[in-house]
C-alpha cells in the first residue's frame, strides 16, 4: 500500500492534505456499473469476488480517492442469519417474513463469516493484494439492521421497531444481543481477510430520541467498538439525521464519527470534541452540479476541518445515482489541491 493519508487521518495524525472518498462511490452513478448491472443483480456482483472486486476498484482509479469501500450491501448478513429478502429496485431490502416473535428471534443463526459468507472474505483478500489506497470494510448497525428485519423492509416511522423496543423490551434486547455478536464476527473476519478500517451504517438511527438512544442502542454499540479494539484498526460509526446524537456516538468507543450534510462541520466538532476524527459532510445534491456553488461550499467544509487534526471528507450521505462522474472527479481534485494549499500556508 502506497497512500496512507486516509488512516493517518483517521488516527488524527497530521496529513499534506485532507483525504477523501466518498459513500456509495460505486454505483448506478457510473456507466461502467450500468453495464455490469445489465448482466448481474446487486447481490449476484456481491458473491462473485472478480466482479465485486472490479467494482470496488473502478472508482479509486476513475476518481482518484484516498480509500475504496467493499462493494457490498448491509443487508447480506441477514440471509446469513437465516432469514429470507431481497433487494428491491428503488426500495431497498425487504423481508419475506418480519421478525415479530421470540420463535423468529430465536430461529436467527449467529453464522460464522468464514463458512456463510466467503465469498466477502475472498473479495477483500483479493482487493488487499491489488489496491494502492486502504480498503474499508463495513456491516449495518443493530439498529438499523433490527429496523428492516422487524419493519419488514425500509420504513418513514419505525412503528413496530419503537413498540418492540418499548413494549418488549427483553424480545429487543434479544434480537439485539444476536445482531450485536453477528456484527462483530462479520467486521472482524473483514479485518482478518485484509480490510484496513470499517465503517458501521447505523443509517436509520437519527429516527431515536437522545433518550432512546441512550437506552437502547448505546450499549450494543460500545459492545462492538471495545470487541474489535484488539485488531487496531480505525473504526468508524455513522448515521443519517444524527445531529442530535453525535455527543452520544463519542462513547461508543469509534475512532472516527460521520457527520451528515444537516449540521455543519463545525459545529459537529463542538459536539464531537477533539478526541476523534471527524468525516463528512457535503450535501450530496451539491455534487450534481459544479462551479461556484460547489466550490465555495466545499471550501468551507475543508477550511472547518483543518482547524484540528483528523478530517475526512466525504458527502453527508451516498452518492446520487444522477451525480455526473466527471463532477466527482471535479471534486476530488479541489479537496486535494484546496486543503494542500491551506495547509501548506499553516506551517508557514
Amino acid at each position: 500500500m502506497q497512500n496512507q493519508t486516509f488512516l493517518d487521518a483517521c488516527w488524527q495524525r497530521p496529513t499534506d492534505y485532507t483525504p477523501v472518498w466518498y459513500m456509495r462511490q460505486a454505483g448506478r452513478y457510473q456507466p461502467e456499473y450500468r453495464k455490469i448491472r445489465e448482466k448481474y443483480s446487486l447481490l449476484e456482483i456481491c458473491r462473485i469476488p472478480e466482479v465485486c472486486a472490479e467494482v470496488t476498484k473502478l472508482p479509486v482509479s476513475q476518481l482518484g480517492v484516498d480509500a475504496a469501500i467493499l462493494f457490498s450491501d448491509i443487508s447480506v448478513p441477514i440471509g446469513a442469519m437465516g432469514r429470507n429478502f431481497d433487494i428491491q429496485e428503488n426500495v431497498g431490502p425487504v423481508m419475506e417474513h418480519p421478525i415479530r416473535t421470540e420463535t423468529d428471534i430465536a430461529q436467527l443463526q449467529v453464522f460464522d463469516p468464514r463458512e456463510a459468507l466467503p465469498y466477502v472474505l475472498d473479495t477483500i483478500m483479493m482487493l488487499k493484494a491489488d489496491l494502492e489506497v486502504p480498503l474499508i470494510g463495513f456491516a449495518g448497525a443493530p439498529f438499523t439492521l433490527a429496523s428492516y428485519m422487524v419493519e419488514g423492509g425500509p420504513s418513514r416511522d419505525y412503528i413496530q421497531t419503537k413498540q418492540m423496543m418499548w413494549k418488549t423490551p427483553a424480545l429487543w434486547n434479544s434480537l439485539m444481543d444476536k445482531l450485536t455478536t453477528m456484527t462483530v464476527k462479520y467486521l472482524r473476519a473483514q479485518i482478518e481477510a485484509g480490510a484496513s478500517a470499517v465503517q458501521l451504517f447505523d443509517s436509520w438511527v437519527g429516527a431515536l430520541s437522545p433518550a432512546d438512544y441512550r437506552k437502547y442502542v448505546l450499549p450494543v454499540m460500545k459492545r462492538i467498538f471495545t470487541e474489535l479494539k484488539d485488531l487496531q484498526v480505525p473504526t468508524i460509526y455513522f448515521g443519517v439525521g444524527t445531529g442530535e446524537l453525535l455527543q452520544d456516538f463519542t462513547e461508543t468507543g469509534a475512532h472516527v464519527i460521520g457527520v451528515d450534510w444537516r449540521v455543519p462541520l463545525s459545529e459537529a466538532r463542538k459536539r464531537i470534541g477533539l478526541d476523534h476524527a471527524i468525516q463528512g459532510n457535503l450535501d450530496p445534491a451539491a455534487a450534481l452540479t459544479s462551479g461556484a456553488v460547489t466550490e465555495e461550499k466545499t471550501k468551507q467544509i475543508i477550511d472547518a476541518g483543518i482547524e484540528h487534526p483528523g478530517h475526512i471528507f466525504n458527502l453527508g450521505h451516498g452518492v446520487l445515482r444522477s451525480t455526473p462522474v466527471e463532477n466527482l472527479q471535479r471534486l476530488t481534485a479541489l479537496v486535494h489541491e484546496y486543503s494542500a494549499k491551506v495547509k501548506s500556508e499553516v506551517k508557514r
